[in-house]
This record gives structure tokens, C-alpha cells and sequence, in this order.
């Protein structure tokens, strides 16, 4: 799927199409996509601008489906004669362009570039009046033409005389009938005589019942007034053609302005359409920039089916030294809604739509939109999910450049852990390198602390309540999260002792943190596979201060500052720089006891020059003027 399909787009593109007249801006409703021209998009954008400013101080502008007109003007070009209903769709529409035109007029107050569309149409008066003089409905009008309402005269008046005729034979022998009246058959008027009353009456039988108890006969006055309107019909259809042949002629002459008049208003109309969009979604006109910055404030998903009071909005940031975003949290928090929203809306942004969010959003005008989520599996294709993904990747490396917004949903899942890990920071490196836009997704904690330590790259987490054990939905930028797995598993009922099993299992303590303790009796029993692996984590987190450690996979060499705490963080200096990182990350370089003597003050490697003297001198005597500042251990998580 092309990034239209998984952002949602298309949704965007089809409400569009629903809240269009025209076929022609319904056309240009579901082909919509980001200008890559910024004069064009910033024109687009101005045009929806001026469109909602209209549609709020006149309301809903008077416009025509225009289907009538099409089917009149295609009649027009291959010269046939035009029916009195395409006559009308004409004049219908000419009603509406001067309605249009009125309306246009109203709105030149507001000084919006849209109002002057008006000076395009041409109300042709001529032609409308002359159709509404002529056409009624779905026929010619009799005062169309003297001759017209000559012939249709004498036409009724002979079907009164038919009528006439008929009942007063009716009324003279009553006891010739089977009814009492006349009866229309095969277009005649006819009597219902009784069988044996036949040869009474002169004139022609039509038929006869199904019974064959009565006839149906016409009397020779009324055949030979039949005769006489038959040829009164004849000629009033000439008239009529002549006077439609006529009306088709003026209308031909006027087809340029007609199609003029056509292409403005379904300009109109994609523009109407495009600010009752913003009007619906409560959307606002975004600021636009060149350069790589993407700023949403306030911001909604415009297609999450729920009241608008109860989401939580969405702040996000791009730019300004920071190129890349890796959104941790825990499943069903909100991350994959708040990766598509940032893509979502920038696409809005960029194909002159505005955007539900507030003010102070600014978008940056992308070459390219590339994604990457949902699980992707293919049978046909053989592809699991990983296949999927790297498959999804690759393309997307092919093709990302400085200008591009790459957006990844799970990055590295649905394989080996580390490998898939390893591959994951890979991937977000290769995008930092190439200083394209991106956001990730992820529930490794090793590419939560690359994304720490890498230039240009910050974390960011979807809010978790503990308490309630629920997600809050909402973004928070420059801190990493956690997946909450063993918090959501025990809300969903995992049993105390597998919870306390899973927990041991991930972090090697026995003890429980207060969230997860359910009660349950603890399990002492270790698996096969703990006590296989249980020596080797103690290994790894026996580092102590001053080792010297490799911090994989981007190579640094740093000391350790802190030994390992309960989750098996160490926090390592590198470059002057504390940090934490998972001790799966580090690999043993030269033990400290190799580096230093037994009494080294390790405080000239990790102390300020300014902290060390004023200890120095605190430990000679009381010094109330000097004070010693401690680090905020919180930085370390940034």
C-alpha cells in the first residue's frame, strides 16, 4: 500500500467527493494529493481559506449538480436537437449562475480572491428567458409560438366535440351500453356496446370484453373527427421541432459562455467543498514552511469516530536540531494513531486542506511520504510479518531522501529481539545520516537509548496511568516510555505467579515492583531456562565503577559512572556525557582495577573542576559560602 492508503487519506479524499456537486470537482476530490509546488500549495491553501470565510459569514453557496448541463452541452457538440428537459437543465442552470453571481457579489466584503470568480460567469439572459418563455418542464409551453397555441386550441376543442358526441349517445340509448361512459382503446375513443345491440350502432369495432358480452365500437363522427386531430397532431409536432430546433440553435451560439460558466463553477465548488471540510472538522489554516519543521499544537486525528471532547490532543514537534522522533509506550496507548495523525495532517497541510489543530502548527512541505505499518503478512507472497516490514523498509530506503517524512510503526518487530533491535537502530541511523524528517515506533529499549544519545534524534512516550493501569493517549516529548506488558497483563487477569515468573524472567528480581504484586504466593521454582541464564545476566551486571565499556551498536567507549540498578540500566560517561543504558548494550573493555591504582579518586573523571575544589576545601573546615551541585539523574533518561 502506497502511503495515501496507509495514512487514511483516501477516507479524506472521499468526504471530499460526498460534499461536491459537480462530477468534475468530485474528479478532483478523490485524485487530491500534496503539491509539491510551495506557490501552488500556498495558493490551494489560500483558496480554502477564502472558501470557509465565505461559507461562515453567507452560508452554504447556491450551487447547481450541473448533470443537466453536461448531457445538454455534449447534445450541443455532435449537433443533435435538444429535448424541452435539456432545454430546461439549461435555464436551471443559468438560474444559477446569477444566483451564484448575487452570492459572489455579497461576499466581496471580505476581500477574499475567491468573490471574484463571480466577474467569470455570464448569467446569458437572453437565452434563460427565452428557454423559461418557451419550455415548460418537460414540454414546449403553448404560448411558445401563435401558430403552437393555434393548433393546440383547435386540438382540444375537437377532443370536447369527440367527448361531446359520445355522451349524448350515451344518454339517447341507455339500454344499448354496458357502461355509462366512454372508454379509451388502442387511442380511440370507443363505446361499450352489448353484443346484441352491435349492428345498431354504425362504426368500426376495436374490440371486444373477454367475455365477448360487449364491443367496443368507435361511431363514424368520432372517426372522422379522429382523422382531423390525427392531422392537427402532425402538425403541431412540426411547430414543436421547429421551435426546439430554434432554442437548440441559440443555445449552440452560446455554448462557449456555457462551458465558461461551467468550469467556474466547479472551480467553486471544489473550493466550497474543501472549506465545508474545515468547517465539519473544526479545522484551521496551517502555516507552511520550506524548511524541515513540522510543528502540530493541539492537534486531532480528523477520522477518529468519537466526540471531539473526548480526544486527547496531540503535540508534536520536528525540527530545530531534532530530525527524528522514537515514540515508546505501551500497546493499545495510542502510538500507531498518534504516528498516522503526524502523517495524516501533514499531507492535509500539503494539499491545501486545512488541518484540525491549533493555532501555531506548521508543516513543512515534504517530496515524499513513506510508511511503513501494519503487520503486512501475505500468504500469496509468503511474506511473514518481518518479511513485510524489511521488505516495506528497503523500498523506503531506496527512495528517502533530505525532503522526505518517513514514518515507522513497530520498527524491528517479528523477529529475534537483539537482531531485530540491531536492526532498528541501523535503519533510524541510515535516516539520520540521510536528515530526513522521521518518527518511529518501538518497544526496545536499546533504540529508546540510541534515540537518548543519537544528534538529532529524541524520544518521546505515550502517557500511562498506573494507578488506573490505563493509557492516557497523550504524547509527551523528550522522555522515554515503557511498554507496560506486565501492568496491561495484569488488568487483563495474567495470574500473580506467571506475572511474578515474567517479571523475573525480563529483570532477574525476585521482588515484585507494588503495581504487579497481586497477593499471590511467590514462585521459587526457577525454569531450566532461568537457571541456564541466571549466571551470565550476573555476569554482565557485575560491571562496576571505572570499567571501561564498548556501548554497542554505534561503538562508544565510555566509564562506568553507576553500577547496574534493579532493571539492569548502568549508567555509563561517554564523552563527558552520563547516560543510561541497558547492560545487554555494553561489552567489557579493561576492567577498572587495570586502569587505576586501589586509591584513585574517581572524582576527577566524573566531577566538575568547581565541585572538586570546594569539597577540598569543605573538608578543611565549615564553609557556609561554598556549595557543590549534584546532577538532576533524570537527564540521564534524555
Amino acid at each position: 500500500m502506497n502511503a495515501i492508503e496507509i495514512l487514511e487519506f483516501n477516507r479524506i479524499r472521499e468526504r471530499l467527493a460526498e460534499l461536491s456537486m459537480s462530477a468534475q470537482a468530485k474528479e478532483w476530490a478523490l485524485s487530491l494529493a500534496p503539491f509539491l509546488n510551495e506557490r501552488e500549495c500556498r495558493q490551494r491553501q489560500a483558496e480554502t481559506t477564502g472558501a470557509r470565510r465565505i461559507l461562515d459569514a453567507l452560508g452554504s453557496p447556491p450551487l447547481p449538480s450541473m448533470r443537466e448541463l453536461e448531457r445538454a452541452a455534449a447534445g450541443l457538440e455532435r449537433d443533435a436537437m435538444l429535448l424541452p428537459e435539456e432545454l430546461e437543465g439549461i435555464a436551471q442552470f443559468l438560474a444559477a449562475c446569477k444566483r451564484m453571481k448575487s452570492y459572489l457579489k455579497r461576499a466581496e466584503f471580505l476581500g477574499e480572491a475567491l468573490s471574484d470568480c463571480g466577474l467569470a460567469l455570464d448569467e446569458l439572459p437572453e437565452l434563460r428567458e427565452e428557454i423559461q418563455r418557451c419550455v415548460r418542464g418537460d414540454r414546449l409551453d403553448d404560448g411558445a409560438s401563435p401558430a403552437l397555441r393555434s393548433i393546440r386550441r383547435k386540438l382540444e376543442s375537437l377532443q370536447e366535440e369527440i367527448k361531446s358526441r359520445l355522451e349524448q349517445l350515451l344518454r339517447s340509448k341507455k339500454g344499448w351500453f354496458a357502461e355509462d361512459s366512454a372508454v379509451m382503446r388502442n387511442g380511440r375513443w370507443v363505446l361499450p356496446v352489448k353484443k346484441q345491440y352491435r349492428n345498431q350502432l354504425g362504426g368500426a369495432v376495436v374490440g371486444t370484453s373477454g367475455t365477448g358480452g360487449t364491443c367496443f365500437i368507435e361511431p363514424a363522427a368520432a372517426a372522422r373527427l379522429r382523422e382531423e386531430i390525427n392531422a392537427l397532431e402532425i402538425e403541431e409536432d412540426g411547430e414543436v421541432r421547429r421551435i426546439l430546433y430554434t432554442l437548440t440553435a441559440l443555445a449552440e451560439e452560446r455554448l462557449p459562455a456555457l462551458r465558461q460558466n461551467q468550469e467556474a463553477l466547479e472551480t467553486l465548488d471544489f473550493a466550497f467543498a474543501k472549506g465545508k471540510l474545515s468547517a465539519e472538522q473544526r479545522a484551521l489554516p496551517p502555516a507552511l514552511t520550506a524548511e524541515r519543521e513540522i510543528r502540530i499544537c493541539q492537534g486531532r486525528h480528523p477520522l477518529l469516530n468519537r466526540p471531539e471532547e473526548e480526544c486527547v490532543p496531540l503535540d508534536f514537534r520536528l525540527g530545530e536540531g531534532t530530525r527524528g522522533i522514537v515514540i515508546t509506550g505501551p500497546n493499545t496507548g495510542g502510538k500507531t494513531v498518534a504516528l498516522k495523525a503526524v502523517g495524516l495532517l501533514s499531507m492535509m497541510a500539503q494539499a491545501g486542506l486545512h488541518v484540525p489543530a491549533g493555532e501555531g502548527s506548521l508543516f513543512s512541505l515534504c517530496s515524499s511520504y513513506l510508511c511503513d505499518m501494519g503487520d503486512g503478512q501475505s500468504i500469496d507472497q509468503n511474506l511473514s510479518t518481518f518479511s513485510a516490514h524489511i521488505t516495506s523498509v528497503v523500498a523506503i530506503l531506496r527512495e528517502a531522501g533530505r525532503d522526505s517524512l518517513v514514518l515507522l510503526d513497530e520498527l524491528g518487530s517479528g523477529t529475534d529481539p537483539a537482531e531485530g533491535m540491531g536492526i532498528a537502530v541501523a535503519i533510524l541511523e541510515e535516516l539520520r545520516r540521510r536528515e530526513c524528517l522521521f518518527a518511529a515506533t518501538t518497544h526496545y529499549p536499546e533504540v529508546k537509548d540510541y534515540a537518548a544519545g543519537a544528534e538529532g534524534v529524541r524520544n518521546a512516550r505515550m502517557a500511562f496511568d498506573r494507578e488506573s493501569l490505563r493509557p492516557l493517549y497523550r504524547l509527551e516529548l523528550g522522555a522515554a516510555g515503557e511498554s507496560c506488558a506486565l501492568y496491561i497483563a495484569k488488568r487483563l487477569g495474567l495470574p500473580a505467579p506467571l506475572l511474578e515468573r515474567a517479571y523475573r524472567e525480563a529483570y532477574g528480581s525476585e521482588v515484585l515492583p507494588e503495581e504487579l504484586q497481586g497477593g499471590a504466593a511467590p514462585v521459587r521454582s526457577g525454569g531450566s531456562r532461568l537457571r541456564r541464564e541466571q549466571p551470565e545476566r550476573e555476569a554482565i551486571c557485575s560491571l562496576k565503577l571505572g570499567d571501561s565499556v564498548e556501548v554497542l551498536p554505534d561503538r562508544a567507549v565510555g566509564i562506568v559512572y553507576r553500577p547496574a540498578d534493579e532493571l539492569g540500566r548502568v549508567c555509563i560517561q561517554v564523552k563527558g556525557v552520563k547516560k543510561l543504558y541497558s547492560h545487554q548494550r555494553l561489552r567489557l573493555l579493561t576492567p577498572a582495577e587495570k586502569l587505576y591504582p586501589p586509591d584513585y579518586d574517581f572524582s576527577i573523571l566524573f566531577d566538575t573542576v568547581e565541585n572538586r575544589k570546594a569539597r577540598h576545601k569543605m573538608e578543611k573546615g565549615h564553609r557556609p559560602d561554598l556549595t557543590v551541585t549534584y546532577e538532576d539523574e533524570r537527564d540521564w533518561l534524555s
